[in-house]
């Protein structure tokens, strides 16, 4: 066996490193929320945490999401740097008070004396049959709203250093957590280390179409590549991993390339991130000779039923059959 095998570790496990090793090396870290003891709720994200660290520093909730975030916001304005779950980004529409109002606020209300280093962890449950009030996506609710940043990682790695960084970060970060990436496992560090916020990055190189996406379907967007690249279409991926604030350079020198951009988004079109990429796009660059299209899930709530769930939420196959239609030049004849 090589001395030099890379440790992998998988997407919910990487969450469980990250709050492990910031509970371990900063008394002032605790993690508050519904669930935090209980798989059913959050995986493994959690698991040993209230043995190793206890109840003093990590709080296992009654169902009450606004006193809940209200608690994690007023103790991250004592000094505590506090990590608030919520289990279904749902229910988290309690708490809009707290998130916005206050915490969202609080640093330009103190004229930035001071600061709320608190990090909202909304889960998202599409998927699994469960139906329109537990699997929604919110995430454009949240990068609308100043002083929230916004982040949605796609890998193992990436979790895991982005999470530290928005747990050390002075401010508020809404933090996106889809739960079907749980399982995906690759190489990650066992030391500390940080991603910063507000990078995206490349994960596919191309020169036909510009594929924008973050979080799940990040990973399915880099498998639509693959078929597409099958079919004669080139396509260069971007994860954009931070929401807000949002790597517009990355985005801007990607379809200056290729001349064509498809934004896929989980959640709905109409004032949607897709639509704001399209408005960055339109305001800051030239669009002459340049194709656009979005992918988005229905304007509906999800369904309850498998086969209706399976026509709703988007996967590679969907993202390939639409973007072979919106680049059918480049699609080779058969």
């Amino acid at each position: 066996m090589s001395l030099n095998k890379e440790r992998k570790l998988n997407f919910a496990l990487a969450i469980n490193e990250a709050l492990t090793q910031m509970l371990e090396s900063d008394p002032s870290v605790m993690l508050i929320g519904q669930g935090v003891m209980s798989p059913w709720y959050v995986g493994n994200t959690c698991k040993d945490l209230l043995e190793k660290f206890g109840e003093a520093r990590v709080l296992d909730t009654p169902v009450s999401e606004n006193a809940t975030t209200g608690a994690a916001v007023g103790a991250a304005i004592a000094g505590m740097k506090t990590i608030v779950v919520h289990p279904r980004t749902d229910f988290a529409v309690y708490a809009l008070d707290p998130i916005i109002n206050e915490a969202a606020n609080w640093h330009y209300m103190s004229g930035g004396a001071s600061n709320v280093p608190v990090v909202f962890w909304l889960i998202v449950n599409g998927g699994g049959e469960q139906a329109a009030q537990h699997s929604q996506a919110l995430h454009t609710i949240f990068a609308h709203v100043p002083g929230l940043k916004v982040i949605a990682p796609s890998t193992p790695y990436d979790v895991k250093g982005m999470l530290i960084a928005a747990i050390n970060d002075p401010n508020p970060v809404v933090f996106i957590d889809n739960r079907s990436l749980y399982g995906f496992e690759e190489s990650v560090p066992e030391k500390m280390y940080e991603i910063p916020l507000g990078k995206g990055i490349i994960r596919r190189k191309g020169k036909d179409i510009t594929l924008v996406s973050f979080s799940h379907l990040a990973q399915e967007t880099l498998k639509a590549a693959e078929t597409l690249a099958l079919e004669g279409i080139d396509a260069e991926v971007i994860d954009i991993r931070t929401l807000k604030p949002l790597d517009e350079k990355i985005i801007f020198d990607s379809v200056e390339k290729t001349q064509r951009i498809a934004i896929i988004d989980s959640a709905w079109k109409f004032c949607g991130f897709s639509a704001e990429v399209v408005a960055l796009l339109a305001e800051k660059t030239s669009l002459e000779g340049k194709s656009i299209t979005r992918i988005n899930i229905p304007d509906a709530p999800a369904a309850a039923s498998n086969s209706l769930e399976q026509a709703y939420y988007i996967n590679a196959e969907k993202i390939v059959s639409r973007v072979k239609n919106f680049c059918s030049d480049k699609v080779i004849a058969n």
